[in-house]
């Protein structure tokens, strides 16, 4: 049987970064977001009003804009990373991308393109973990059509997981479910590769960036 979501191994150019964080289903969901903030070396604001934030690919920070539709999205992500229990590693935003895309990004536009590339990611560096998340978000929600205000924020994180269809092991998934996994797995992949010759000088740059930046930071 897998190992709980949160007990997995964190990749290893995360792990100085992210250590595991045990959730109190008693505990308040603003409360719980803290404690993720914390063990995920998250500024206690989130860094939700940052103008560029890091990407990690692989070892490499790699810095993209934090658009106003980027910044609507991540509230409720990170929120998802605090119910489902994956990790922010390359791994646990592969896993997500397909659990929250397969449960529904509703209106969240960043969301939707940003889930389609991660999960086609996914698909290459860890499919079998991407596929479970894919079935386990088939049969649960998100939160992106609910207000996030004071009364969500507020409400015990046991009772939301339950809500969301997150407190009961997934069954099987049905062929529809399989046949929209194909066809959103593939729609990520062809994007990626189109955009490809678009993007791949940006993302020289960013890694070049993200590179100098993490050397920058080390002590001399």
């Amino acid at each position: 049987m897998p190992a709980p979501e949160s007990q997995r191994p964190i990749a290893k150019s995360a792990q100085g970064r992210i250590r595991h964080v045990h959730y109190d289903p008693e505990s308040a969901l603003l409360e719980a977001r803290r404690a993720y903030f914390d063990g995920n070396g998250f500024p206690p604001d989130g860094g939700y009003e940052e103008k560029w934030v890091d990407f990690e690919l692989g070892p490499i920070p790699m810095p993209i804009p934090n658009s106003d539709a980027r910044r609507r999205a991540v509230r409720y992500h990170d929120l998802h990373h605090v119910l489902t229990g994956y990790q922010t590693d390359i791994y646990g935003e592969a896993e997500i991308s397909a659990w929250e895309l397969a449960a529904g990004c509703r209106d969240m536009v960043a969301a939707w393109v940003l889930n389609l590339g991660g999960m086609s990611l996914g698909m290459l560096i860890a499919p079998r973990r991407t596929w479970r998340a894919w079935v386990r978000g088939s049969q649960s929600r998100t939160l992106y059509d609910k207000p996030l205000d004071d009364a969500l924020l507020e409400s015990k994180l046991g009772s939301v997981r339950t809500e969301l269809g997150l407190d009961r092991p997934p069954a099987s998934a049905t062929l529809s479910s399989a046949l929209r996994f194909v066809l959103f797995w593939q729609l990520g992949a062809w994007i990626s590769i189109l955009s490809l010759p678009l993007l791949a000088p940006m993302l020289l740059l960013a890694v070049a960036f993200g590179t100098f930046k993490k050397l920058s930071a080390k002590p001399a």
